[in-house]
């Protein structure tokens, strides 16, 4: 009954990892390869904490 109010930690984490690919995008665009491959490493780092918990949700 409750669980309706609870938020859900893997859309906060969804949103990070859309925007950090977009950041990266927009450095790879504009020639910075150094901070794309950083911001690209970060991306994937959210997106296994995502499979993690999604994977632990489906439990």
């Amino acid at each position: 009954m409750f669980s309706l109010f609870k938020s859900d930690p893997s859309k906060k984490l969804k949103k990070e990892y859309a925007a950090k690919l977009e950041q990266a995008m927009l450095a790879q665009r504009n020639g910075d390869i150094k901070s794309y491959s950083f911001l690209t490493e970060e991306a994937e780092a959210i997106y296994k904490q995502i499979t993690a918990l999604e994977a632990e949700q489906s439990k």
